[in-house]
């Protein structure tokens, strides 16, 4: 490739942390030239996002460049004054960060954060700039841009903070865009919204896109070439279908085998009547007061039904706002319904509030790192639901503690450790012991791998389905992971706005889906599958989506 045709070249880069540090990124050099879309791929703490914060001049201290170099349209961005690096900053580079909550400022309307970038770059008046923005939120989708430009991110949906965040970014028609896990935590369809407007947008301008993520079936989606990062190195690089074909590092080979796929399921013992009967439940939330001071309430669950099995895991899926999470909170008795019934082992919890239930069913929480006391000792937060074992001294209880620490996969030594000296990975087994210490009949588990890299997404799935043949609880799987779901259900329930729309064995909703909707969540999905000769690629939807 030529030096003209060349718009980022990162060559020989070492970033270190500290002036004795140690490396996190170590001799790393690729190239993109306009319009390409190229991915960085690996798990946590490969180097991925500190490669490309370098780019920019971003890197947060004590990180510091220390080695190669990185060009940008032929200049050295190492070379350049801070002045002259805030003008290519935004202006010619654009980022979107991870976390759009986080990124986006609370304390002010989206119509100031949008004006910011054009304000400090461009020379429009203040009119032009409101012009622009609101025909901005039009393109991406917001139906009253008036009403967006003077509201605040809080009042957005994850999906819909991103579109923002995206949209504030391309105001500027950067050259280069750097997207760092832009769909992390978003259900598949919005994965796809966001994604297909970044393509949309970009190919306006020819603006080419570094593309950061752990997803590996988006990225064979969407990107022309990848890089895989590990312990701050490349390990392999090359056009996507090569990679996917022929993968040579051993490290690639792994990630394309944590992806998960569907596989034989344990038998369910025999039972005469379900564990868990939910039958015609509607859920309000209280919304915005009136003139009267009368809560205006909002329904979120329409008559939802569905039954659990002894030993059964039934996955519920659907896009943000469905009402999963909040059914499944119903379940365990942290929302109360405004209708229907809840029967656990044919008592109806909602009449008699029944003990038993509250005892013998426990919920893994969606971040694990939130849920988790951070001034409590993990031992301290495992010995805690038995604080209602009576039959229990002193001495079983720790060594309840014990067992179930060996059980989720961690060692003695773990009981005196804080949350924050956890990995992500580690914090969600402390959750999944917390919620199996009492070894209860039945586990609601909200979004347990969203967050995770893939190859810790493999170990938890593995843990959880060897956890649930040895203690025969049953799960109500909340995710919209079609992927993991695919791999660990028995059966499938699929929601949306509230209502559940489909349900039947997990073949029957995979491979011969009924309802509009479930062919829409599937032909969104792309899950790789692997080919006899050692190879991948993207499976083909059963269905053509109906959109």
């Amino acid at each position: 490739m030529a030096a003209s045709d060349i718009l980022l070249a990162v060559e020989n880069l070492k970033i270190r942390v500290g002036p004795e540090g140690s490396l996190a990124v170590d001799d790393l050099s690729f190239t993109i030239a306009p319009g390409e879309i190229v991915a960085l791929v690996g798990e946590s703490g490969s180097g991925k996002t500190m490669a490309a914060r370098a780019a920019i001049g971003l890197l947060p201290p004590p990180l510091e460049q220390c080695g190669g170099a990185v060009r940008f349209q032929g200049l050295d961005l190492n070379a350049l004054t801070p002045e002259a690096l805030r003008q290519i900053r935004g202006a010619k580079i654009g980022m979107v960060f991870q976390e759009p909550m986080v990124s986006l400022n609370p304390s002010l309307t989206i119509g100031q954060q949008m004006a910011e970038g054009l304000r400090l770059h461009t020379d429009l008046s203040e009119e032009e700039i409101r012009e622009r923005s609101l025909k901005m939120l039009g393109h991406i989708g917001i139906a009253d841009a008036e009403r967006c430009l003077a509201a605040y991110p809080h009042e957005f949906s994850g999906g819909m903070r991103q579109r923002i965040m995206l949209a504030s970014v391309m105001l500027l028609r950067p050259a280069l865009l750097i997207a760092d896990e832009p769909t992390t935590a978003l259900d598949c369809l919005a994965q796809l919204d966001v994604l297909k407007l970044m393509l949309e947008l970009t190919r306006e301008e020819n603006t080419a896109i570094l593309f950061i993520s752990h997803d590996l079936s988006l990225v064979a989606r969407y990107a022309h070439k990848v890089v895989v990062m590990r312990d701050g190195r490349a390990v392999e690089q090359g056009n996507i279908e090569r990679i996917l074909l022929a993968p040579q590092a051993e490290y690639t080979r792994q990630l394309l085998e944590a992806l998960p796929r569907r596989g034989d399921l344990v038998p369910l013992p025999p039972s005469e009547r379900p564990l868990l009967e939910v039958e015609g439940v509607c859920i309000e939330h209280p919304g915005p007061r009136s003139f009267w001071g009368r809560s205006q309430y909002k329904r979120v669950v329409h008559s939802a039904s569905l039954t659990i099995a002894p030993g059964e895991t039934l996955a519920l899926v659907g896009g943000s706002g469905s009402g999963k999470t909040t059914l499944g909170r119903a379940v365990v008795g942290l929302v109360n319904p405004c209708e229907g019934a809840i029967r656990f082992e044919g008592v109806d919890i909602l009449k008699k509030g029944n003990r038993e239930h509250r005892l013998q069913c426990q919920m893994i929480f969606q971040d694990p790192f939130s849920s988790l006391d951070p001034r409590m000792k993990i031992g301290e937060i495992l010995a805690e639901p038995l604080r209602h074992e009576h039959s229990l001294n002193a001495e079983q209880r720790r060594e309840r503690v014990r067992k179930t620490l060996i059980d989720v996969g961690l060692a003695d030594h773990f009981v005196d450790r804080f949350p924050h000296q956890l990995s992500g990975g580690q914090r969600q087994r402390v959750a999944i012991g917390r919620a199996l210490v009492r070894h209860p009949r039945l586990v609601i588990a909200d979004e347990p791998i969203s967050a995770l890299d893939m190859t810790i997404q493999k170990q938890i799935l593995e843990l959880f389905e060897r956890l649930q043949a040895q203690y025969g609880f049953a799960c109500l799987f909340i995710s919209h992971d079609l992927a993991a779901v695919e791999r660990i259900a028995h059966r499938v329930a699929v929601m949306s706005q509230g209502k559940v729309v489909e349900m039947g064995a997990r073949d029957e909703i995979f491979d011969r889906p009924q309802h509009p909707y479930t062919r829409k969540l599937l032909a969104a999905a792309s899950p790789l599958e692997k080919l006899e000769g050692g190879g991948y690629r993207i499976r083909p939807s059963p269905v053509p989506a109906v959109l």
